[in-house]
């Protein structure tokens, strides 16, 4: 299987291609004199192995010593060129044999955009955290190959893991919420928090250990057979389907930022054609071990070529749901503006007390919406429902629709980056994440837009 993403991929930046040249002309041109500089040194009294002793003029040496001198630099030019040229061809064979989606080791599924190994973390907080961001990212690996298996097995056969998945979110959830409890400051006594700490990583333990437990079973239905050469198939077709959504994609995502000032989805499409890149070369690497009868292999490819397709999913549902979303932002924007300002004459009407803020955000709310220029509908709808808060409790129907938006699209947003990025994504924003489902519509809106 070829990609058509290949052709447009990123060429290498050029600082790094300049340090890679320099790199292999140091090492080669030092490979060279260390070779030449032995026949160079030598005098002519030194013993050398295997050459009989001759007899030499007294205007011999000061003779060898500039022939060889008149050589040097000839050969190191070309010493450094071959060694260059040999260098060059070493790292393209390499790339092409190594390139890889990060994650995919057996047993677990692949974490795509995994980030290179860190020192091991040092104290119970760092080790709490780690814990965490450990067990988060298990789990979402999980819930892809959840995906994939579902599709080829039915719901049926995948339950004992659907369930497991199910148990392993309510123990991290349960960390969570323990970690928030304890940045806030809850418990405040050192033996209780140290307690929490062990309590955080015990919770993060048990939830790795239920999807371990149920992801060897799983194992044995997907790969049982010719459930791998039928995996493989499943993933092929899903990489086709996705490849086929890109230009659409892509032509909406320049639509949005054009009609929208502020919104940027472009880079969405581009990862998405990254992940798909890497999906088919995995694949490819799948389909041959599959034929080798090399499972443990085949199954490696596999599991990292469905978490890049998984990934890619990610990107292109991006693009379309900010693209709903600022739409439906849009619509409800008029009608949300007239509540507001009908809303802030009643509160004029009923007390004395009178703050001109609302008024100077409503004004400029409704001149972006009347101005026939681009602007982002999001952004102005959190403007209008943040100063319209402090007005009343009861709001009218129209602005609690759209605190309910505002939180959703921030939610959505949060969560497909740290899905994306989760090799790079802490304890913190993950565990905002999780806090942000329990709280007001506004407020989760806050919390979720902090982790991007």
């Amino acid at each position: 299987m070829t990609s058509s993403f290949r052709r447009g991929r990123s060429r290498p930046v050029r600082s790094h291609r300049s340090v890679r040249v320099a790199h292999a002309v140091l090492g080669g041109t030092a490979g060279f004199v260390w070779l030449v500089l032995p026949g160079m040194t030598s005098t002519a009294g030194a013993p050398v192995a295997g050459t009989a002793p001759q007899s030499v003029s007294a205007a011999a040496p000061e003779d060898d010593e500039t022939s060889t001198a008149d050589l040097v630099l000839p050969l190191l030019a070309v010493g450094a060129a071959g060694a260059l040229a040999g260098y060059g061809y070493v790292r393209r064979v390499r790339r092409a044999r190594t390139r890889t989606t990060p994650g995919g080791g057996l047993p677990r599924p692949a974490s795509p955009e995994t980030a290179p190994p860190a020192p091991p973390p040092s104290g119970p907080d760092a080790q709490a955290r780690t814990a965490l961001t450990g067990a988060d990212n298990r789990l979402r690996a999980a819930r892809d190959e959840l995906g994939f298996a579902e599709a080829l097995l039915g719901a049926e056969a995948v339950a004992p893991y659907a369930a497991a998945v199910r148990e392993a979110e309510a123990e991290l959830t349960a960390a969570l919420r323990m970690r928030w409890s304890y940045d806030a400051g809850v418990p405040s006594e050192p033996a209780a928090r140290r307690h929490t700490l062990a309590g955080i990583e015990g919770r993060c333990a048990e939830a790795v250990r239920r999807l371990d437990t149920a992801s060897g079973a799983l194992g044995e239905l997907r790969w049982a057979g010719q459930g791998l050469t039928a995996a493989v198939g499943l993933a092929e077709a899903r990489f086709r389907e996705l490849t086929g959504r890109t230009a659409a994609a892509q032509a909406r995502a320049a639509d949005v930022e054009a009609r929208w000032t502020g919104v940027a989805v472009t880079a969405d499409v581009e990862r998405a054609k990254d992940r798909l890149l890497s999906a088919s070369e995995r694949l490819n690497r799948a389909r041959q071990a599959d034929d080798s009868g090399h499972l443990e292999e085949a199954v490696r490819h596999l599991r990292a070529a469905e978490g890049a397709i998984a990934q890619a999913a990610v990107h292109l549902a991006t693009v379309d749901r900010t693209a709903a979303d600022l739409r439906e932002a849009a619509d409800l924007l008029p009608a949300a503006l007239t509540d507001a300002e009908t809303e802030l004459t009643r509160i004029r009407t009923t007390t004395t007390a009178h703050d001109a803020t609302p008024d100077t955000v409503l004004a400029a709310v409704r001149q972006e919406l009347t101005s026939g220029h681009p602007y982002d509908p999001l952004d102005a709808l959190r403007r209008l429902v943040t100063a319209a808060g402090p007005l009343t409790s009861d709001r009218p129907g129209v602005l609690n629709a759209a605190e309910a938006l505002l939180a959703r699209t921030s939610l959505a947003r949060a969560e497909a980056h740290i899905d994306t990025h989760r090799g790079t994504v802490g304890a913190t924003p993950r565990t905002l994440l999780a806090e942000a489902h329990h709280v007001p519509p506004l407020q989760a809106d806050d919390l979720a837009r902090q982790i991007l």
